[in-house]
């Protein structure tokens, strides 16, 4: 069980939460929700034991699983043992075993001490620790032959599944999961789902991933109104609650409002007559109906809709036998395919099985776009009349320059538009007030796909290319992007893991199977999932 009692956080003048108390208990899996900067990755801090609290106390289990963010931290550790660190008594134990045994004379302190430590092995489990750990990694897509490497040597999608096992690893009583499923396949993502709605200890866990929430949630934390509120059910049973709650209140307030300007009215008439005792009456009465003051939500709703100038051709792309490689081995091997326009095509497969390196391929010359910087080894690709194309990468950071402000770099991609327009799109994707006067280089992970967002919606292109779009963008933008998505009437082009993306905008499927070939179903994720079932 992890307990809070008074917390509270506050930096400079903004309040996160104001005497936040709580209890997350055993066997329940919590949500921790809110919106970006609300103050979730704090509280998990808190948690954690990694921030002391200005206020109030934390309670927590002696052996806790905590999901470390910083990927660099265990480089010159192997694989293997970075997982073991998970549980910390039994590698402090096993490092000191192994430097007793080491020494080329054991005295009978040595000897006494090792008998001590074997103990402390044994009741950790750490005879099968090795083996357990490989057990996670190869659950997480981590195969054998990366086991004994150093983490130096991983790409960083590896790198986070490895600290996701060592989170896990030890059977910790209480586990802390901070954005878990950032960088994982779909495959991973599922594979945890199933470990984790397993799992009988405490849960807590942040997520932009709805579907994983709904999925493995029995209970939403809910950071808003500087406080947090617990309710029952997943991600979506909480928005339900949460709304019903809110309306209730807000129905409320109105009739006591009606009533209360009823009694004021009556008081305003009679109080200089001889109804002295019915005024005083009628005004305690107005002291008791004061309304519930509704605190204001930090919840920021921004308005996704993309545009088209003017619509493409019926079939906006065609290639035919693509081969993409690298050093002799096909990633891609001789995909052919017609798009029609209006398709919404996802992109699904696990990491590492050529999504974005197909994608880049078939941008390569593509009109209204400069981006990409790979070609195809061979095969034809041609682009229909009229197709205007705009590209969200995955490492689209990069691609907004440095040195200038938001504003300044939006205005650049389309000169003729007004500085009003430009501010009006910038508003919707909640940059208030000066803040498109922020620099460029000062943004924030989510801030710069929301500026991305921005330029799409100022292009107007007739496709869009969508290449991990949701990586750092909180449950509210992508459930935003979901809606833009599903109402576009131009094409699309999306290479995602979130579940309800796939499931709620795509009406074609193409799926990597890893060895060089891509199956190709026209029609929506829920068919396709029947499909793969029955073969």
């Amino acid at each position: 069980m992890i307990s809070v009692s008074n917390v509270s956080m506050r930096y400079g003048g903004k309040i996160l939460f104001e005497d936040v108390s709580t209890t997350f208990q055993p066997g329940r899996r919590y949500g921790l929700t809110g919106p970006n900067g609300a103050g979730k990755s704090t509280f998990m801090k808190l948690l954690s034991g990694e921030l002391e609290p200005q206020k109030g106390t934390v309670v927590k289990p002696k052996k806790l699983g905590v999901l470390k963010q910083d990927q660099y931290a265990f480089d010159r550790f192997r694989v293997i043992d970075t997982v073991i660190m998970g549980n910390l008594p039994l590698w402090t134990a096993l490092e000191e075993r192994e430097r007793l045994y080491e020494k080329p004379d054991l005295t009978d302190e040595d000897g006494m001490r090792l008998g001590e430590l074997e103990g402390v092995v044994a009741e950790e489990d750490g005879y099968t620790a090795e083996a357990d750990a490989a057990t996670l990694l190869d659950g997480l897509d981590i195969p054998e032959p990366l086991h004994a490497r150093k983490m130096g040597e991983l790409q960083g999608g590896q790198k986070v599944r490895v600290l996701l096992a060592q989170a896990l690893f030890g059977n910790p009583a209480a586990l802390l999961l901070d954005e878990p499923t950032n960088y994982l396949d779909l495959e991973s993502i599922h594979w945890l789902q199933e470990f984790l709605t397993r799992y009988q200890g405490t849960l807590i866990t942040i997520s932009h991933d709805r579907h994983f929430l709904n999925a493995v949630t029995t209970h939403t934390a809910d950071i808003d109104y500087q406080t947090i509120i617990t309710y029952t059910g997943g991600y979506d049973d909480m928005v339900l609650q949460k709304t019903q709650v809110r309306s209730r209140i807000e129905s409320e307030n109105s009739q006591r409002e009606k009533k209360i300007a009823q009694l004021n009215e009556f008081i305003a008439r009679f109080s200089a007559g001889t109804r002295a005792s019915q005024v005083m009456s009628r005004k305690k009465e107005v002291e008791r109906l004061q309304t519930t003051e509704l605190a204001r939500s930090n919840i920021a709703r921004p308005y996704i809709k993309f545009e088209m100038k003017r619509p493409s051709g019926k079939t906006p792309l065609e290639f035919k036998d693509v081969v993409k490689g690298y050093g002799g081995h096909a990633v891609i091997q001789g995909f052919s395919a017609s798009l029609q326009r209006g398709q919404k095509i996802a992109l699904m497969g696990r990491n590492g099985v050529g999504k974005t390196t197909l994608i880049k391929a078939l941008l390569k010359n593509a009109p209204g776009n400069d981006d990409p910087d790979v070609a195809i080894d061979s095969g034809a690709v041609e682009w229909g009349h009229e197709a205007q194309v705009g590209y969200f990468a995955q490492d689209h950071r990069g691609s907004i320059q440095n040195g200038t402000t938001a504003e300044e770099w939006l205005h650049a991609w389309e000169p003729q538009a007004s500085r009003e327009e430009i501010r009006g799109l910038l508003g919707q994707m909640l940059f208030r007030g000066e803040e498109g006067a922020k620099p460029t280089d000062a943004l924030s992970g989510g801030e710069a796909a929301r500026l991305m967002f921005c330029k799409l919606m100022l292009q107007k292109p007739n496709i869009l290319v969508f290449d991990e779009p949701t990586n750092h963008l909180d449950l509210e933008a992508i459930n935003a992007l979901n809606v833009a998505l599903q109402k576009f009437d131009g094409t699309v082009l999306l290479v995602t893991h979130d579940e309800d993306l796939l499931d709620e905008v795509a009406t074609r499927i193409w799926h990597f199977t890893g060895d060089g070939k891509i199956e190709d179903f026209i029609g929506p994720y829920e068919e396709y999932k029947t499909a793969a079932v029955g073969r």
